[in-house]
C-alpha cells in the first residue's frame, strides 16, 4: 500500500471515530434528558423543572455537532477538491449557526433559571 493511500485509509478510519464520537454523545444527551424529562414529569408539573433538562440537552448538542465538524474537517484534509472544501464551508457555516443560536438560547435560559432562585 502507497502512502497515500495508508494516509487517506487512516483519515476515512479518524473521521468515522469522530463521527460516532459525536452522533454518541448527542444519542447520550437525547436518552438522558427523556429520562430526565420522565423523571421530573412523574415528580412535578411545573414548567420551570423543565430548563436544567433543556440546557443539559443543548449543551450535549452542541458538543455532538463540535465533534460532527472536526470530523467534516479531517474529512477534507487530504487531498480535498474545491467541491469538497465548498461543501465544508457550508455544513461549517450551519453547524457554526446552529452552535450560536443554541449557546445563545442556553445563555438566556441560564440567566433566566439564575433570576428565578433570586426571587424564588
Amino acid at each position: 500500500m502507497e502512502p497515500a493511500e495508508l494516509l487517506r485509509h487512516g483519515d476515512q478510519v479518524l473521521v468515522a471515530v469522530v463521527e460516532v464520537a459525536g452522533a454518541l454523545v448527542i444519542f447520550v444527551g437525547a436518552v438522558w434528558a427523556a429520562v430526565r424529562f420522565v423523571v421530573e414529569g412523574l415528580r412535578h408539573r411545573t414548567a420551570a423543572r423543565f430548563t436544567p433538562i433543556r440546557l443539559s440537552l443543548g449543551r450535549f448538542l452542541t458538543l455532538g455537532l463540535e465533534f460532527q465538524l472536526a470530523a467534516d474537517v479531517l474529512r477534507t484534509a487530504v487531498s480535498p477538491s474545491f467541491e469538497q472544501i465548498g461543501q465544508l464551508a457550508a455544513i461549517a457555516t450551519i453547524r457554526t449557526a446552529l452552535n450560536y443560536f443554541l449557546g445563545r438560547e442556553i445563555r438566556q435560559e441560564q440567566r433566566q433559571v439564575a433570576e428565578g432562585e433570586r426571587h424564588g
